[in-house]
């Protein structure tokens, strides 16, 4: 079953060449084809990022596809443990890598669905389901909800008394 995109995905897919938004529709259509009931995340911030998982949380996705101007990225938020037999994650953070895609060639290339496949299986128990559904997320949004607003990491504290000269 073909899950079509959303029409604001769509949307803010328009400020990219065709070719770039092309490259995300493909991979995210193979994202899907491996994971069918996953969870589908849509953020519009500096750039269009699309996460899936099955819980719906930040924390328990196992991939994303993220554009940029020249070509778009598949990513892995735990790539660092994921095998690469291919020698194609790119990437130097303590945990996130991903695989970076400038053709529709690129996206049809046999390891890519099996990078998928192994980044599903470490992210989800056994038999776990997602609700299948997508949701947009945008910077405007988050600013309307104050909790989704990052705290401070340090409590605010009144300046110390300052003494005066005698």
């Amino acid at each position: 079953m073909r899950r079509p995109p959303d029409p604001q995905l769509l949307g803010f897919l328009e400020a990219y060449d065709r070719h770039i938004s092309d490259l995300a529709l493909a991979l995210r259509e193979i994202v899907l084809e491996e994971a069918p009931e996953a969870s589908e995340s849509v953020y519009q911030v500096y750039t269009v990022a699309i996460w899936f998982g099955f819980s719906g949380k930040m924390k328990d996705m196992f991939c994303y596809i993220a554009t940029n101007a020249k070509h778009v990225n598949l990513g892995f938020p735990l790539g660092t443990s994921l095998a690469d037999p291919n020698r194609v994650l790119e990437g130097d953070g303590k945990t996130m890598r991903h695989i970076k895609f400038a053709s529709l060639g690129d996206v049809e290339r046999p390891f890519v669905r099996r990078y998928i496949q192994a980044a599903v299986e470490q992210a989800a128990p056994a038999g776990a389901r997602g609700t299948g559904r997508s949701v947009v997320k945008t910077r405007s949004a988050a600013a309307k909800n104050p909790t989704a607003r990052r705290k401070p990491a340090v409590p605010h504290r009144p300046p110390a008394p300052i003494d005066k000269p005698p």
